[in-house]
Protein backbone atom coordinates (compact mmCIF):
# COMPACT_ATOMS: atom_id res chain seq x y z
CA UNK A 1 0.00 0.00 0.00
CA UNK A 2 2.09 3.02 -0.83
CA UNK A 3 1.82 5.73 1.84
CA UNK A 4 2.56 9.64 2.34
CA UNK A 5 4.17 10.32 5.10
CA UNK A 6 3.94 13.91 6.42
CA UNK A 7 5.96 15.89 8.60
CA UNK A 8 3.88 19.00 9.47
CA UNK A 9 5.64 22.31 9.97
CA UNK A 10 4.08 25.90 10.14
CA UNK A 11 6.85 26.84 7.77
CA UNK A 12 8.04 23.85 5.99
CA UNK A 13 6.12 20.66 5.07
CA UNK A 14 8.14 17.33 4.42
CA UNK A 15 7.21 14.60 2.45
CA UNK A 16 8.03 11.12 2.21
CA UNK A 17 6.53 7.90 0.22
CA UNK A 18 6.67 4.16 0.59
CA UNK A 19 7.51 2.04 -2.22
CA UNK A 20 4.02 0.59 -3.77
CA UNK A 21 4.25 -2.38 -1.38
CA UNK A 22 4.66 -0.24 1.73
CA UNK A 23 7.34 -1.45 3.55
CA UNK A 24 10.26 1.12 2.92
CA UNK A 25 10.18 4.77 2.92
CA UNK A 26 11.93 7.74 0.81
CA UNK A 27 12.31 11.61 1.33
CA UNK A 28 9.96 12.90 -1.93
CA UNK A 29 10.30 16.76 -1.20
CA UNK A 30 9.74 19.23 1.01
CA UNK A 31 6.70 21.76 0.63
CA UNK A 32 7.42 25.88 1.57
CA UNK A 33 4.01 27.36 3.07
CA UNK A 34 3.88 30.61 1.50
CA UNK A 35 1.21 31.79 -0.87
CA UNK A 36 1.19 30.83 -4.88
CA UNK A 37 -0.90 31.80 -7.56
CA UNK A 38 -3.38 34.12 -5.69
CA UNK A 39 -3.90 31.32 -3.17
CA UNK A 40 -3.04 31.35 0.83
CA UNK A 41 0.26 29.91 2.15
CA UNK A 42 -2.33 27.43 3.45
CA UNK A 43 -4.56 26.62 0.53
CA UNK A 44 -1.93 25.78 -1.73
CA UNK A 45 -0.22 23.29 0.49
CA UNK A 46 -3.57 21.49 0.52
CA UNK A 47 -3.78 21.74 -3.42
CA UNK A 48 -0.52 20.73 -4.34
CA UNK A 49 -0.96 17.67 -0.87
CA UNK A 50 -3.78 16.83 -2.72
CA UNK A 51 -2.14 16.48 -6.16
CA UNK A 52 0.54 14.49 -5.13
CA UNK A 53 -1.95 11.79 -3.58
CA UNK A 54 -3.55 11.67 -7.16
CA UNK A 55 -0.21 11.83 -8.92
CA UNK A 56 1.33 9.29 -6.60
CA UNK A 57 -1.56 6.28 -6.15
CA UNK A 58 -1.41 7.06 -2.49
CA UNK A 59 -3.40 4.85 -0.48
CA UNK A 60 -2.98 5.91 2.99
CA UNK A 61 -1.63 9.14 4.44
CA UNK A 62 0.76 9.10 7.73
CA UNK A 63 0.76 12.97 9.28
CA UNK A 64 3.84 13.13 12.16
CA UNK A 65 1.89 13.81 15.67
CA UNK A 66 4.03 15.11 18.67
CA UNK A 67 2.27 13.06 21.40
CA UNK A 68 1.86 14.48 24.55
CA UNK A 69 3.95 12.33 27.18
CA UNK A 70 1.81 14.04 29.98
CA UNK A 71 -1.58 13.22 27.87
CA UNK A 72 -2.33 17.31 27.25
CA UNK A 73 -2.73 18.33 23.92
CA UNK A 74 0.32 20.71 23.62
CA UNK A 75 -0.05 23.98 20.62
CA UNK A 76 1.95 21.79 18.35
CA UNK A 77 0.24 18.96 18.79
CA UNK A 78 -3.87 20.74 18.31
CA UNK A 79 -1.56 21.97 14.93
CA UNK A 80 -0.91 18.64 13.72
CA UNK A 81 -4.17 17.19 14.73
CA UNK A 82 -6.36 19.91 12.84
CA UNK A 83 -4.00 19.90 9.69
CA UNK A 84 -4.95 15.88 9.54
CA UNK A 85 -8.34 16.53 9.83
CA UNK A 86 -8.09 19.16 7.24
CA UNK A 87 -6.40 16.76 5.24
CA UNK A 88 -9.31 14.11 5.49
CA UNK A 89 -11.85 16.33 4.38
CA UNK A 90 -9.79 16.61 1.13
CA UNK A 91 -9.10 13.19 0.09
CA UNK A 92 -10.65 9.82 0.24
CA UNK A 93 -7.97 8.11 1.47
CA UNK A 94 -7.59 7.00 5.42
CA UNK A 95 -5.50 9.44 7.43
CA UNK A 96 -3.64 8.34 10.54
CA UNK A 97 -1.54 9.79 13.46
CA UNK A 98 1.58 9.00 13.94
CA UNK A 99 3.63 9.61 17.27
CA UNK A 100 6.85 11.87 15.76
CA UNK A 101 8.54 12.72 19.02
CA UNK A 102 12.26 13.00 18.15
CA UNK A 103 11.96 12.03 14.53
CA UNK A 104 13.60 15.62 13.86
CA UNK A 105 16.22 15.16 15.75
CA UNK A 106 17.17 11.87 14.96
CA UNK A 107 16.58 12.64 11.32
CA UNK A 108 19.62 15.21 11.78
CA UNK A 109 21.28 12.73 13.23
CA UNK A 110 20.84 10.83 10.30
CA UNK A 111 22.23 13.30 7.91
CA UNK A 112 24.85 13.95 9.82
CA UNK A 113 25.89 10.12 9.77
CA UNK A 114 25.36 10.71 5.84
CA UNK A 115 28.09 13.48 5.81
CA UNK A 116 25.52 15.78 4.58
CA UNK A 117 26.66 19.23 4.40
CA UNK A 118 25.16 21.44 6.86
CA UNK A 119 24.12 23.82 4.10
CA UNK A 120 22.09 21.10 2.83
CA UNK A 121 20.63 19.77 5.63
CA UNK A 122 18.01 22.26 6.38
CA UNK A 123 16.46 21.65 2.70
CA UNK A 124 16.25 17.96 3.17
CA UNK A 125 15.71 17.73 7.14
CA UNK A 126 11.76 17.74 6.70
CA UNK A 127 11.45 15.09 4.34
CA UNK A 128 14.04 13.24 6.31
CA UNK A 129 11.73 13.22 9.43
CA UNK A 130 8.63 12.44 7.28
CA UNK A 131 11.03 9.17 6.54
CA UNK A 132 11.29 8.51 10.18
CA UNK A 133 7.67 9.04 10.55
CA UNK A 134 6.59 6.46 8.14
CA UNK A 135 9.03 4.01 9.31
CA UNK A 136 7.77 4.04 12.71
CA UNK A 137 4.45 3.58 11.14
CA UNK A 138 5.92 0.34 9.01
CA UNK A 139 7.34 -1.03 12.01
CA UNK A 140 4.08 -0.61 14.37
CA UNK A 141 1.42 0.43 12.16
CA UNK A 142 -1.47 -0.30 15.42
CA UNK A 143 0.10 2.43 17.11
CA UNK A 144 -1.07 4.96 14.42
CA UNK A 145 -4.78 6.19 15.26
CA UNK A 146 -7.30 7.32 12.84
CA UNK A 147 -8.41 10.96 12.12
CA UNK A 148 -12.11 11.36 12.17
CA UNK A 149 -13.41 13.32 8.91
CA UNK A 150 -15.38 15.90 10.14
CA UNK A 151 -17.40 17.92 7.50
Amino acid sequence: MKTLGIDFGLKRVGLALTDPAGSMAFPHKTIERVERHGQSGRDALFAELVDIVAQEGVELIVVGWPAPPDGIDSMTARQATNFAASMARRVTVPVLLMDETLSSSEALDDLRAAGVKQAKRKAILDQQAAVRILQSYIAAPDAARPVERKY
